[in-house]
């Protein structure tokens, strides 16, 4: 069985940091990479020790493969673990490991082969008989075949990253007349997020739901799943909240995509832990959307209801141990996970980045907060705005529900913008609340979740930004008046007032 005694962790933020406790409490010393504009992060801080692999951009730190490599040899790492996002479905970087002697915790580079590349998942899993949702077999080279191949099958289409996933690189064309700017948006993002451009497409699926299921494998042939997770609540394809058990799975459903998940894992001869995502009709068909061939942002609503940590259980196999729960784990109770943002929603999500003044998180019975913060902290502009997960349990879905409003209500954060109150309002929304919400959910009730639009406070607004322009001028005009008094003829008011007390005794 390999040796793992210290694990150097290729993140950052709260993932980076949820790592490095599992490490910590297994007895294993941890090892955090940053880049030059995370030199007072929280990982940084966390870890035994750190090192700085190049400056902010991430492709010119977190991606560059050569320098997370040097970074584990100079401390002395056993294994690197990826986290999610950066390099954590990279398959080369697997093989960079295991050339260097690591251990990558994590699935072997033939599954990420196989299953990393969203085209060749699609082709693998239409070969073991998986049903997915109809698009391209392969990544589109031109925007010409692109344009030709989506009028082929209909607008609305979704442009998807071949190379990662996590709602980067994707793009909904609804109109012709946008697929061409829609094409470049989900080209340049997808390489700016994975090293990898190639984008490939799908049919867009009206009022879909998004259920994934967990599954886990290790080394001795043993492939089981976690129950599934609802990620139906989504901003622009990025998941905001996530709950489980799915509020419109039936046990019957939950057996037969489980059936399937596993199935599409041991194709691949999977090893740790991975997700399969599916999208489901109205008509409760579910179709083959991809794998995360990595930990998910969202695996604490599973470890909730499961009782079980799923990074220690990574690290397990990693090891060569075998998994105890061959049959899987029955969920128990219900728990929600809501993404705390950097961002304003009243101005169309845009990135808060900036110095973070205060915070108060939340506690109480059942209640978790993963976050990469603190007070002092400031929140960069290079990365995505996460800067927490909170997440509860509670015997059923209406007590969690509770129990979220109520920790939502007990988060406080000043000096940046967060979209708390957002949150917030999507405990309250009856169509959550129902638990039948699809996909586009946020995007219809968005006017609803902001609240109502009040004219006069525009006005105020307005107002408020007048005096406090006015009163920026006053004091610029006033500080240039002094310094220019000070230094008129290069003589300082100090000596200009002996002069005049010396005048005054002749």
């Amino acid at each position: 069985m390999p040796t793992i005694r210290k694990v150097l962790v290729a993140n950052r933020g709260e993932i980076a940091i949820r790592v490095m406790r599992t490490c910590k409490e297994l007895g294993i010393q941890t090892v955090a990479v940053y880049s030059e504009a995370d030199r007072s992060a929280l990982h940084v801080r966390t870890a035994d020790q750190a090192y700085c692999v190049g400056p902010a951009p991430s492709r010119e730190s977190y991606l560059v493969q050569e320098r997370i490599i040097e970074a584990a040899k100079k401390s002395g790492a056993d294994a690197i673990h990826p986290g999610y996002g950066f390099l954590s479905e990279n398959a080369s970087f697997v093989r960079a490991c295991e050339a260097a002697g690591l251990v990558f915790i994590g699935p072997p580079a033939s599954a990420m082969d196989a299953m990393g590349e969203k085209t060749r998942a699609r082709q693998n899993m239409i070969k073991a008989g998986v049903p997915v949702v109809p698009g391209t077999a392969e990544p589109i080279a031109t925007i010409e075949e692109a344009r030709a191949y989506s009028e082929k099958i209909g607008v609305p289409v979704m442009l998807k990253a071949a190379g990662g996933g996590g709602g980067k690189g994707m793009r909904k064309v609804e109109r012709m007349e946008d697929f061409d700017s829609a094409w470049r948006s989900a080209k340049s993002e997808a390489m700016n997020a994975f090293g990898n451009d190639a984008v490939y497409i799908e049919k867009f699926l009206e009022k879909p739901h998004h259920v994934e299921i967990q599954v886990f494998g290790d080394t001795h042939g043993n492939v089981v799943h976690l129950n599934e997770r609802e990620c139906s609540a989504q901003r622009r394809h990025q998941k905001v909240v996530e709950e489980t058990p799915s509020p419109i799975l039936t046990p019957e459903m939950r057996a037969a995509m489980g059936e399937v998940a596993v199935k599409a894992a041991r194709a691949v001869n999977y090893v740790g832990a991975g997700t399969i995502e599916f999208l489901v009709d109205a008509k409760r068909n579910f179709y083959f959307l991809e794998m995360n061939t990595r930990l998910q942002v969202e695996h604490p609503v599973t470890e909730w209801v499961t009782g079980l940590d799923l990074v220690a259980w990574q690290i397990r196999v990693a090891r060569g141990e075998q998994l105890p729960f061959t049959k899987g784990v029955p969920p128990n109770g219900h728990s929600i996970e809501v993404r705390i943002y950097a961002e304003d929603p009243a101005t169309n999500f845009m990135p808060s980045p900036g110095k973070l003044q205060y915070i108060r998180v939340p506690g109480g019975p059942n209640v978790r907060d993963d976050s990469g913060v603190y007070a002092g902290y400031t929140v960069p502009s290079f990365y995505d705005p996460m800067i927490s997960k909170l997440s509860v349990w509670a015997p059923t879905r209406p007590e969690a529900i509770a129990r979220m409003k109520r920790a939502l209500s007990e988060y406080v954060v000043k000096g940046i913008t967060t979209n708390i109150r957002y949150l917030q309002a999507v405990m309250d929304h009856p169509e959550f609340v129902g638990g039948d919400y699809d996909t586009g959910f946020l995007g219809r009730a968005h006017t609803e979740l902001l609240g109502k639009h009040d004219p006069a406070l525009d006005e105020v607004a307005v107002m408020a930004s007048v005096v406090h322009a006015f009163e920026r001028d006053q004091k610029k005009k006033k500080t240039l008046t002094q310094k220019a008094a000070g230094t008129a003829g290069g003589t300082s008011p100090w000596r200009l007032n002996g002069r005049a007390a010396a005048l005054r005794r002749r």
